[in-house]
């Protein structure tokens, strides 16, 4: 795995691939999918083993995760201060005297993700920067809640001013294999979401089997997902690392399909700079270059950005600090 040693994103520029549009349900498609457990488990717990960088080129490389990274806030007890301060480090995610050690001038998170009642404090807090809001949607974490209301939820969010949606399928159109059910949902939701980009949330942990999985990742993609993206965090299994090799082996059989780049966002439980790495070099090997970038690949996540902050500095120093000096507002 190789990089550049130095990256000096601003914000995120305008998006230059087309957005996925959709297809009509392709129901021989979906039946021909199929998922190796025991192959993708194998391919799986080769990658970490195999890969990895040191020194310059580690730095450049959580430097880039950083630039991917939608530092969330989920929380029963969120306030609109603790969202505003969590803003403020999506701004500066990493201390000034750091970057200039590092020879890099300012960098931002990909987006800053938060419940619907928080989205006015993070659109004003996040004002000029070009930083996305994202906002979790249609009743996360469960998506149990009346369809129409979910529906307008989503259209809720996007007047408040986020401009990525994170919606919750329903599982049990998986489970139960009711594939245009599926189909019909992501639908309605991503034509709900309008210009605001939809991130399909499956939580992979719950729908059974990984050829579900896959077969589900599909589905959404024919529906117009922008992303797809693991869990919600909540589940008792979240982000794996064979569950994220099915569905962006999905995502690479869509591309070669249809011409259109759908993004991967893995979610819940991705808290150490090493594990970040990980999964950048699977994304690297299995769909290439082009999906790294905020455009096509995030983490849900909100300590991951304290622990590589704290290699960062490490790096930097030869001196491991305190967690607690890289909070996270």
């Amino acid at each position: 795995m190789q990089a550049e040693k130095t990256m000096t994103p601003t914000h995120l520029p305008e998006v230059v691939e087309p957005r996925n549009p959709g297809l009509p349900l392709d129901m021989d498609w979906v039946r021909a999918v199929q998922a190796n457990t025991s192959a993708i488990e194998r391919r799986a717990g080769t990658i970490a083993a195999r890969r990895s960088v040191k020194k310059d080129y580690q730095a450049a490389w959580l430097l880039k995760a950083i630039t991917m990274i939608d530092l969330t806030t989920l929380a029963g007890d969120d306030t609109e201060n603790r969202v505003r301060r969590l803003c403020a480090k999506a701004k500066h995610p990493v201390r000034g005297d750091l970057l200039a050690a590092l020879g890099v001038e300012d960098i931002t998170t990909g987006a800053v993700c938060v419940y619907h009642d928080m989205i006015p404090a993070a659109v004003d807090a996040l004002k000029g920067t070009g930083i996305p809001v994202a906002a979790v949607s249609t009743g996360f974490p469960a998506g149990l809640s009346p369809y129409h209301l979910r529906v307008a939820e989503i259209g809720e969010s996007v007047k408040a001013g986020a401009r990525e949606i994170d919606i919750v399928i329903s599982r049990r159109h998986v489970l139960t294999g009711n594939w245009q059910a599926l189909y019909d949902e992501m639908r309605e939701f991503r034509a709900a979401c309008g210009e605001a980009h939809v991130k399909a949330i499956l939580a992979t942990g719950e729908l059974g089997t990984l050829r579900n999985v896959a077969r589900a990742s599909l589905v959404c993609m024919m529906a117009g997902a922008d992303f797809i993206k693991t869990s919600t965090g909540k589940e008792s299994v979240n982000a794996t690392l064979p569950v994220t090799l099915t569905m962006i082996r999905a995502i690479r059989d869509f591309f070669e399909r249809t011409g259109y780049r759908v993004g991967y966002k893995p979610a819940g439980g991705i808290s150490k700079a090493k594990d970040a790495l990980t999964y950048l070099a699977l994304i690297k090997e299995e769909l290439g270059d082009n999906w790294l970038s905020p455009h096509l690949f995030r983490f849900g996540a909100s300590s991951l950005l304290g622990d590589i902050e704290r290699q960062l500095e490490h790096h930097v120093t030869g001196h491991y600090s305190a967690g607690y000096r890289h909070g996270m507002g």
